[in-house]
């Protein structure tokens, strides 16, 4: 599953199959954290220092949900 960067745009290949939650990827464009915050739908988040709130994570397109 796609998902995109939130700091540079750049396509995230995510395959949900093999990730588990807590996960932390790296984006290979800009080298920001993500941490794979849930996995069914596949939620990321960016990794900070003081946290996120749940307004940082970034969730499936509805329009995926309709397809």
């Amino acid at each position: 599953m796609a998902k995109v960067c939130p700091e540079c745009d750049n396509l995230l290949d995510i395959d949900e199959d093999e990730v588990d939650a807590g996960e932390i990827l790296t984006c290979d464009e800009c080298g920001m954290e993500l941490e794979i915050v849930s996995v069914d739908p596949i939620e990321i988040a960016p990794v900070e220092i003081e946290g996120y709130d749940d307004e940082d994570l970034i969730h499936e397109d509805e329009d995926d949900e309709d397809a």
